[in-house]
Parts: C-alpha cells; structure tokens; sequence
C-alpha cells in the first residue's frame, strides 16, 4: 500500500517514531476480564491516559514543535485547545524553552487551564466558538510572528500521534482491530495510515458521540460534512474532521460508531471501577463503541475476537463526573 495520496506516509510515521522515543511515555496495554466481559471479546487497552499531559496530544505536539528550525522556535508557538493539545503544545514548548500562547475557550474545563498555566504558557481565553478560536490565534500569530500548529489538521501533528498505532501492532500480537474515538481526526488517521500500512488485514473503527457525529454522517456521505453544534460530555471530541485527516477516514477506516452520553458514562465508570483506569470522556469512547450495540451489528464483528481501544486521554474533573447528580 503506498501512502503518497495522504498527508504522511510511513516514512513519516517511522520518523516520528525515531523522534519521539525516549521523549514520549511508550504507555502500556492494559487488560481486564470485566472489560472483556462486557464487551463480549479481548479488549486490549492502549493507555495513552498515562502519557505526559495525560493525552496522546503529547505525541503530536512534540512532533511538530522538535521540527521547528531555530527561527521559527525563537518565535514561539501558537494553538487553539479546548484541553488537551493545549497542555501538550506548551510543555513541548517549555521542554524546547520556547514561548507558547494557547488560545482557549472560556468554558474549557478548570483543569485543563490550570495544567496548561502550570507548564508556563500564555493563556488568552476566547467565546466557544471555532471561529473565535481561529480569530484569536491568527491575531497571535500576526503579533508575534510565531508558528501556529493545528490541533489535528497538520502532518506533523498527525504522525506524532499515528505512533500509537505502530506500538500497539507491537505490544499485540494478532489484533484483529482497532478503535479509536475521532474529533479533527488526528490520531484516528495517523493510526489508520500506520496499521494499515503494517497490517493491511487490520479492520480500523472510529467512535465518536451521537451529539458530535460528523465523522459518522461524512462517512455516510462520502463528502466532508463539518460539525454544527456539537452536544456532549465528551469535551475533547468537539471539532470538525480536517481536509488532511478526512481523505485518510474516507478511504482506509472501515466504519464510524457512534455512542450515546450515557453509554460514554457507563464505559467510563467500568474502566475506572473494574480496570482501575482514570479515563475522561472522550477518552472512554472507544471502549464505549465496542460494548455498543452498533458495533455487534457489525457484518465482520464475529472475526474481531481481539480489538485494541483508545483510552485517549485522563484529565478527569473529579468534580464533575458525568454520573453524579446535582442538586
């Protein structure tokens, strides 16, 4: 299979790989039998929860911000984050010692802000708009000449994250598939173009929120539909597909699931009670899919007797888990 129509080919990908060892966290595979149980096959958990920052965002923002030749990083970085590739990008810029601005919107989770001050960068809070977002980071980036990295739209960032992929076809042998939750795409598409470039045979998922299911109705589709007033608790899965990432969803993942906030809050509670795995919401939507039942009315689900998920990220308010009331 040849890659040269996408953004990144394996090259790239192997690159990256090369790059990032020794900067990034090789997470583990976590497995339990409950999680099988549940879902009715192996799961093998890759968790990315337990990288630095607490997402595979570190993966990607490292990535682009070590290719910065030293013009480029004397002037800092600029991105637009609801959360996690926020945190990512600036403590890949202080780990280069480089300024960073990160443009956020005002509703972004405390904690997230918080960890992102923490790492010494810029914050400059925005409306919950992508448009307000995009308009403040360009006014940035005019001000101070530095270098904006997309949040998922960038080839760097996209094969920083594809080296998930390539160390989960090594941590597990004979995996029949793979599922990963999908918001701009980044890491699903990376992880498409390095499975599918390993292990042709793989069978590739996306899993995304029923209140965020433009990754979905653009697989149905056949065309790019960008997402208009997204609705759940899965705040990191909020954006819309990119142009880099969307041809690569098109043509080499198999299907979208798309799973209900309260299947996202069950599948969170089971990782955290049973695994012992702290998962945030986005990041419990891969498993989710998988104990859909979409995903058992799959043509090929009987074959998918061992299926890698995502675990994408663990930067949980602990004050406002989706399963408690409020008064």
């Amino acid at each position: 299979m040849t890659n040269n129509q996408y953004a990144i080919s394996i090259s790239e990908i192997e690159d990256a790989v090369e790059r990032l060892t020794g900067v990034v966290h090789r997470t583990p595979i976590a497995t339990c039998q409950q999680l099988d149980e549940v879902a009715g096959r192996e799961v093998f958990v890759k968790c990315e929860n337990l990288q630095k920052v607490g997402a595979f965002k570190y993966r990607g923002a490292s990535n682009a911000v070590m290719q910065l030749n030293s013009e480029q990083a004397s002037a800092g970085v600029v991105t637009h984050s609801s959360g996690n590739h926020a945190q990512a990008v600036a403590l890949a810029a202080r780990q280069r010692n480089i300024p960073a601005w990160i443009v956020m919107p005002a509703n972004a989770p405390q904690i997230k802000q918080d960890a992102v001050a923490d790492y010494g960068a810029t914050i400059v809070l925005c409306e919950p708009t992508l448009e307000a977002r995009e308009t403040t980071a360009a006014e940035i980036v005019a001000q101070q000449t530095a270098t904006f990295i997309h949040p998922y739209n960038n080839a760097r960032v996209m094969a920083g994250q594809a080296t998930v992929g390539v160390e989960i076809l090594e941590q597990v042998r004979q995996l029949d598939a793979i599922v990963a939750p999908v918001g701009g795409g980044g890491l699903l598409a990376g992880i498409a173009l390095a499975a599918k470039a390993i292990n042709p045979s793989i069978r590739l998922y996306g899993a995304e929120p029923t209140g965020a299911d433009d990754a979905w109705r653009s697989k149905q589709a056949g065309e790019l539909i960008p997402q208009l007033g997204p609705v759940t608790i899965a705040d990191g899965l909020l954006t819309s597909l990119g142009d880099l990432t969307w041809p690569v969803i098109r043509d080499l993942v198999d299907d979208i699931i798309c799973v209900k906030d309260d299947e996202i809050a069950t599948a969170m509670r089971l990782m955290l009670e049973r695994a012992k795995l702290v998962v945030e919401p986005s990041g419990a939507v891969a498993y989710a899919a998988v104990c859909s039942p979409a995903f058992r009315d799959l043509p090929d689900q009987l074959s998918l007797g061992r299926v890698a998920v995502i675990a994408s990220g663990g930067n949980l308010d602990f004050d406002k888990l989706p399963w408690q009331t409020t008064n």
